[in-house]
């Protein structure tokens, strides 16, 4: 695991300092190693987190030539295989890192011979034969790749702070902040600026010494099934837990100390089940909880790891730890508002005192249906026959009822005459708050048009049923967008790797063949996983309730956060930048404070926003900018 960073200016030479300056920021990626190459206007760079080969596997690393480099961030479980494949192909290796079969896969190849590969990565190949620079991002964007193209080059980074560092230019998307206050992240291929983009997850990009770029597409996730019969339960279950069995036993491969984070869920208890039946040692798990009791899970990783006879530990989380916020903004590099960022960055410090490498359980909700947004989606379609005349009236009571009426977004809901934009409707839940709060122009109302041109790579032909299309849209853009990123930054920032079983692609396309009503239930979802996995996990942990990693930002906020939220939101600083309302967002501060409605999430959202501004001051500020507020 690695941060890398470079750059390709076809009519500028290149220098190894440029392409440590863009690098140093992220040595929290990669602490143990580093390294550079130049040629001709091309500079590749990496930070290297020492997993496999600790030995020989310093980057950059070239084919027997040395025409071809390639710096790599991430890990290809199935690279033994494919060293076996190109040494029989006449191809000599002098290391036994991973790494090194991507560039002859590359030779023997191109792009092609992505497709091959089993694992999560980002890497840049610099094939100096053709004066062509390559891109490529894992099938689920489970690592991150930022890219800026300009007149003079194209410049690439694991973080956008490589990109700054190189002084690409950072003028703000407006299109970027509507949609975070949307969906409290920034979707791909966004970033908060205007001339960086992200590379999609699946694809490849290449640039060429004449300036021309070329994009591709290796793998798509399937589309998930509907509703059909399965002819034999027990063999379907049987597949699931070989298929997920083996998932697990290629991420467990590693030159250094590893274990798992264990939530005490389904998910993460189901993968520290089968690291345990495949590993003759005692596995090593690490778990959190809150002082606050409704927010603790601690009993339930407790069962799994007695059960399993793991060498667990167990970290509570206290209110103090909110000290933390502004660190984690500035690893995140860009406006973030999912809360479990702090508990994630917190088991990501205990458990890189004791390991290199943990497994985790994401992924799961998104591929076997496990989220009450896909539970819902058969009573979203039950609106479909509503006369237009009707959808009216209901949009116009919904509009005349005061903001906070219970019921308002649900009529508002309602209203929208197609099941897609009832969906969106429903995610985001707050219609009318937001609708209030935000300022003219920042506002993002999604009809299906907007929704089919905004997430266009994340939904299905118009023709899928609503289930496909929210199992589909969780599984590319939420996943991408919020849940990976957190992941992704908060263990990094620890210098600790993660891995994800449940995200191989294998797993996601046996998940996406079982139809609908054997992952949805009785208004629950994942049926088919769990009774696959229902001998390995103690009663306790089966029978549980369904329950996120759920972080007490109600209670911090009227606490330990008060002064900050003040601080940051009721100020001419932010109030100035043009978002929001300042009458509105005074009552709803004061709404939560004094405990008459929870307000925790837009609190929360802007919050991270302006701190976010804070700590990127030389970026073009919302004040009176044209641009930003067009």
């Amino acid at each position: 695991m690695c941060g890398i960073a470079g750059f390709f200016t076809p009519h500028r030479p290149a220098g190894t300092g440029a392409v440590q300056a863009m690098c140093d920021p992220i040595r929290h990626r990669g602490p143990d190693d580093a390294g550079y190459y130049a040629d001709g206007g091309c500079g590749i760079g990496m930070r290297r987190l020492s997993i496999i080969d600790l030995n020989t596997g310093h980057q950059p690393i070239s084919n027997e030539d040395g025409t071809i480099w390639i710096v790599f961030n991430g890990e290809v479980y199935n690279y033994q295989e494919l060293r076996a494949d190109l040494a029989a192909r006449g191809h000599r290796f002098t290391t036994q890192t991973d790494t090194e079969a991507l560039v002859h896969l590359y030779e023997e190849y191109g792009p092609a011979g992505i497709a091959r590969t089993r694992g999560m990565f980002a890497y840049a190949i610099w094939d100096s034969r053709r004066r062509q620079l390559l891109l490529a991002r894992d099938r689920f964007g489970k690592k991150p790749l930022y890219y800026a193209v300009l007149p003079d080059g194209l410049w690439f980074g694991s973080e956008l702070k490589c990109l700054r560092a190189a002084g690409v230019p950072m003028d703000l998307d407006p299109d970027a902040f509507r949609l975070y206050f949307r969906l409290n992240y920034i979707p791909d291929p966004l970033s908060p600026f205007q001339q960086v983009k992200k590379l999609p997850p699946g694809t490849w990009l290449t640039y060429n010494a004449d300036g021309r770029i070329e994009t591709g597409r290796y793998w798509t996730l399937p589309p998930p099934t509907a509703d059909a019969p399965v002819r034999d339960p027990e063999a379907l279950y049987g597949k699931i837990r070989t298929v997920f069995d083996e998932s697990v036993r290629l991420r467990m491969i590693a030159d250094v100390p590893l274990g798992a984070f264990l939530s005490g869920g389904i998910d993460s208890s189901s993968v520290v089940a089968s690291m345990a039946r495949q590993s003759p040692e005692p596995i090593k798990t690490f778990s959190i909880g809150f002082e606050e009791s409704t927010y603790n899970e601690l009993q339930y990783a407790g069962a799994v790891a007695q059960r399993y006879g793991t060498e667990h530990h167990t970290l509570t989380v206290r209110p103090d730890s909110v000290d933390l916020v502004p660190r984690l903004i500035g690893h995140f590099d860009e406006p973030f508002a999912d809360t479990a960022s702090i508990p994630t960055f917190l088991v990501s410090r205990f458990a890189a005192e004791h390991v290199k490498v943990v497994l985790t359980g994401d992924g799961g909700d998104e591929l076997f249906a496990g989220y009450p947004s896909h539970w819902s989606t058969v009573s979203l379609t039950r609106w479909d026959t509503l006369p237009a005349q009707a959808r009216g009236i209901l949009a116009a009571i919904s509009a005349t009822l005061p903001y906070h009426a219970y019921g308002k977004n649900f009529l508002w809901m309602v209203s929208r005459p197609t099941a897609l934009e009832r969906y969106f409707e429903e995610l985001h839940t707050q219609h009318y708050l937001t609708r209030n709060l935000l300022a003219d122009g920042w506002h993002l109302t999604l009809n299906q048009a907007a929704i089919r041109r905004l997430f266009a790579d994340s939904l299905l032909p118009g023709n899928a049923d609503l289930m496909s299309q929210a199992l589909y849209f969780e599984a590319t853009a939420k996943l991408t967008g919020d849940m990976l990123v957190k992941v992704d930054r908060m263990s990094m920032a620890n210098s600790l790797e993660v891995r994800c079983p449940l995200l191989d692609h294998e797993l996601a396309a046996l998940a996406a063949s079982i139809p609908h009503n054997w992952k949805v239930r009785n208004g629950a979802g994942k049926y088919c996983f769990l009774e696959a996995m229902k001998p390995r996990l103690p009663d306790i942990v089966w029978n549980r309730p369904k329950q996120g990693f759920s972080v007490p930002i109600r209670e911090w906020l009227r606490g330990p956060l008060r002064e900050m939220l003040y601080d940051h939101l009721t100020g001419p600083r932010f109030l100035e930048r043009g978002f929001v309302s300042k009458p509105f967002l005074e009552a709803l501060i004061r709404e939560h404070m004094d405990g008459r409605r929870d307000n925790q999430q837009p609190l929360w959202a802007l919050l991270m926003l302006e701190m976010w501004f804070r700590q990127w001051q030389d970026v073009t500020s919302c004040a009176g900018d044209a641009a930003l507020a067009g």
